[in-house]
């Protein structure tokens, strides 16, 4: 006999699935070898906090900082798919969207379930304000995460530098990612010495 799902049921089936982005390691630190590497939720955690930081009174910041936890939520049953893992943008979108719709329906049509979702590829479709900031503050965690891992595991990791080098649009978060590159200068020139 199948269990008829309350609103409570629904809630903790989707917590659940989130639950999966606590225990999910970043691919690109367990590529290069770091010892415990952040979870995708530690990432989107930070990402929500540097949302609250952001001072322009022309984004809407509550929604930044939801958009920020949510835009990695397809990554609980797909996994922290990279650009080194073989799969097209097209067909890392399409596993992403139909994890994403997977996600949400355990929501049921619920209002929350509309919300997450609309974030989400509000996100994806980086055409709003809030969108290009908070895809600004994804790549902005990952270099200061980068550069906390040069410190703590004695790596190099040029290529998290490299690949994000002239991408940042937003002025205070081009200002956080050229402080980022200065002490990370800072330390290469005192390990240097």
């Amino acid at each position: 006999m199948k269990r008829v799902s309350s609103p409570a049921s629904s809630v903790i089936d989707f917590l659940s699935i989130v639950e999966r982005l606590k225990r999910t390691k970043r691919t690109g630190w367990v590529n290069s070898g770091i010892a415990g590497p952040e979870s995708v939720a530690d990432h989107m955690f930070r990402m929500g906090i540097m949302a609250m930081l952001i001072d322009d009174e022309s984004l809407d910041r509550t929604r930044c900082i939801k958009m920020c936890i949510v835009h990695d939520l397809a990554e609980a049953l797909v996994g922290d798919i990279t650009p080194f893992d073989g799969i097209t943008k097209e067909e890392k979108r399409k596993l992403e969207r139909n994890g994403m719709r997977d996600i949400v329906d355990t929501l049921g049509t619920s209002a929350v379930a509309h919300e997450i979702e609309s974030l989400w590829l509000e996100y994806e479709d980086s055409v709003t304000s809030e969108a290009k900031l908070v895809h600004d503050l994804d790549k902005c965690e990952m270099i200061q995460q980068a550069m906390e891992y040069e410190k703590s595991d004695g790596k190099r990791l040029d290529s998290f530098f490299n690949s994000t080098r002239g991408i940042f649009s937003h002025p205070q978060v081009r200002s956080w990612v050229e402080e980022i590159y200065r002490r990370r200068e800072d330390t290469q020139t005192q390990t240097n010495s």
